[in-house]
């Protein structure tokens, strides 16, 4: 065997592991940017559909003609848009504990003549989150909150 031959030889020995010992040390960091990646995308879903739920109740208590009825339907709104989601096993609506949905009338900010109703919705997602990541759950928002207001017709 040659000089050179046996030089590559015995190189390639000393480098035996350290492809694995590279991914040992890659991979704990890798999962923790995929499963960071898919606990923000989780959470901006769900800051959506808190978005679409108070718009939703909004719009139910302003279209709603029996005053007696309108906070009575917003609520009933809100309750059917978050009842797509599910957190432990239980679909999400205006009574969970977690949730808290306010309605509320009275004239309109930029126009006095008018009743408004607005509809606040608000979810403290730090605490019970959707899905729960080691370290990306301290860098989520704490409280997720939306506010929706629409003219009474």
């Amino acid at each position: 065997m040659t000089r050179s031959l046996r030089a590559r030889v015995r190189r390639g020995r000393s480098d035996r592991g350290a492809s694995a010992v590279e991914f040992a040390l890659v991979v704990p960091i890798l999962m923790l940017i995929v499963f960071g990646i898919l606990g923000f995308g989780m959470m901006l879903s769900f800051r959506q559909t808190i978005s679409q739920a108070a718009t939703e109740g909004a719009r139910a208590g302003a279209v709603q003609v029996d005053t007696t009825q309108r906070v009575s339907d917003a609520t009933a709104a809100v309750s059917d848009a978050l009842d797509v989601v599910s957190v432990g096993g239980a679909h999400l609506t205006c009574s969970s504990t977690n949730v808290t949905c306010t309605v509320a009338q009275a004239a309109c900010a930029n126009d006095t003549t008018h009743q408004c109703i607005t509809v606040t919705v608000s979810y403290p997602y730090r605490s019970a989150p959707l899905i729960k990541v080691p370290f990306v759950n301290a860098i989520m928002p704490s409280v997720l909150s939306y506010s929706a207001t629409a003219r009474v017709n």
